[in-house]
């Protein structure tokens, strides 16, 4: 097996920067095919229920496109359906044409469903599915004939037909064919997709590939950890992969200084890749952007321990509830906690922190994208 090579936490860091299409301006250039095109490159991207600024799915599209319209991810995922909706480490938009790579997790679904689908009647689900079939897409606001029952958690619903619906959403039957904020409606997913027949089922082994490249895409630079992020279970068939792929020569083992004892992974061609000091763009970042979201690979590349803090009780928290942090150029130089005044129009901002000194030159950049970043919030 090929020795580990060492590498420069600068040069990690620039790898993954290009990966993320972080080092440019608008990568994926403007209108909505660079929708489509952000969400085929990065895998997915994740979708989260706090608003107290834009939601982060639409956040981490305006962050690599600056021209990016809320319309244009309705548009990939009710029009040209091109995204669909569904389970990765979080829900999340992935690109349609990845969807056989979970038809084997919906299946999975079905056979043993999760504690939370317990109290679900397959009789219910089946009646709601035919109601769909005959009527066509519905949200839960479209049913009112539900006796409603005490919620038996935070997140429920007193209609128990909520629950069905998203039992047949996990399993696949159902698909979320239009979403307005956190508003889904549902239908059928053969319908939805203009199937006579689905999609092969994606094997293990061909899952496990599409995982392994989609994070060598998408990070650049991987570790076990990375490429297998909250999903332990794959690590040893991920593991098992990279290897043959070491022995044939198609991704080389490397160490980043001072973590030695992770091992990384990448291929020829990214190593030889120059790798010079990305352009000093701002990019306000959402807490759940690819870039963020692992916090000890975050910590080690940039030297930057982000803390999630929307539920730490507020006496406890160091950034604010939610702290969004600063990119400029290859550094987090700050982190604000920002709030939406919807009925002003304002970006407020709760708490400012900074991690890095900057310039006059870098102060005036971050107001800058700040501005550009509350017009975002309040566009259309």
């Amino acid at each position: 097996m090929p020795m580990s090579r060492p590498l420069a936490v600068p040069h990690a860091r620039r790898i993954w920067l290009a990966a993320q299409r972080l080092d440019s301006a608008a990568p994926f250039g403007d209108g909505p095919a660079a929708t489509q095109a952000a969400v085929a490159h990065l895998g997915y991207v994740q979708i989260d229920t706090i608003n107290v600024i834009e939601r982060s799915h639409h956040h981490i599209l305006f962050t690599r496109i600056p021209g990016y319209e809320r319309e244009h991810l309705a548009q990939a995922q009710s029009v040209d359906k091109t995204v669909f909706e569904y389970w990765t480490h979080a829900l999340a938009y992935v690109p349609t044409a990845d969807l056989r790579y979970f038809l084997p997790a919906m299946k999975n679904h079905k056979a043993k469903p999760i504690s939370w689908f317990g109290s679900v009647s397959p009789k219910d689900v089946r009646k709601l599915i035919k109601r769909i079939r005959e009527e066509g897409p519905l949200s839960i606001r479209d049913i009112d004939d539900d006796k409603l029952v005490e919620k038996d958690h935070p997140w429920a619903s007193r209609k128990p037909s909520k629950r069905a619906l998203q039992f047949a959403f996990y399993t696949g039957d159902l698909a979320i064919s239009a979403r307005s904020g956190m508003v889904k409606t549902y239908e059928l997913m053969d319908r939805h997709f203009g199937w006579e027949k689905r999609p092969a089922p994606a094997t293990e082994r061909q899952i496990t590939a599409y995982l392994l490249d989609r994070a060598l895409r998408s990070q650049g630079l991987i570790s076990l950890d990375s490429a297998c992020y909250l999903d332990a279970k794959r690590k040893p068939a991920m593991k098992a992969l990279i290897e043959a792929r070491v022995k044939r020569r198609l991704l080389v083992p490397v160490h980043v200084e001072g973590a030695e004892k992770v091992q990384h992974w990448a291929e020829p061609q990214t190593l030889e890749r120059a790798a010079p000091e990305p352009p000093h763009l701002v990019h306000i970042l959402s807490p759940f952007d690819p870039l963020i979201i692992q916090r000890k690979r975050l910590k080690h590349f940039f030297g930057y321990d982000h803390i999630f803090e929307a539920y730490v009780p507020a006496a406890k928290r160091v950034l604010g509830y939610f702290a969004l942090p600063v990119l400029v150029g290859e550094k987090i130089v700050a982190a604000i906690d920002l709030k939406a005044d919807r009925q002003a129009g304002k970006l407020l901002v709760q708490k400012w922190t900074w991690m890095e000194e900057v310039g006059a030159e870098e102060r005036a950049a971050i107001d800058e994208a700040l501005t550009r970043f509350e017009r975002f919030q309040f566009a259309g």
